[in-house]
């Protein structure tokens, strides 16, 4: 159990994803992905590993993420932002997404 004021010391929040690029370099498969925040925390980076979503299904969808972490170096690129999703043991990450069109940069509460 954790008191509330640690959950709330989490910062997640909805984000657009606006490019999906390949990241060989990495040695589990990720992607690279620039995602839109708004205007108050602009465009961050992340590895995130989904490759079993297509280029086309992650690019311009909307998707939850942590984006208060410390940044991780991973094969020189630096991810920003922890993209959430579910961890099924058949079909890895499942992305965490709201069901409706939501701003981007709204917080998760």
């Amino acid at each position: 159990m954790i008191e509330i004021g640690a959950f709330q010391a989490v910062d997640m929040r909805v984000g657009r994803v606006l490019s999906v690029d390949e990241f060989p370099e990495a040695r589990v498969p990720a992607w690279k992905l620039r995602i839109d925040f708004g205007p108050e925390l602009g465009v961050k980076r992340s590895s995130a590993q989904i490759t079993h979503y297509s280029r086309e299904e992650l690019l311009d969808t909307l998707v939850v993420c942590c984006v208060n972490l410390t940044p991780r170096v991973i094969a020189r690129f630096t991810s920003e932002v922890l993209v959430m999703g579910a961890l099924d043991p058949d079909q890895g990450v499942v992305l965490l997404r709201p069901d409706k069109d939501a701003a981007i940069g709204s917080r998760i509460a």
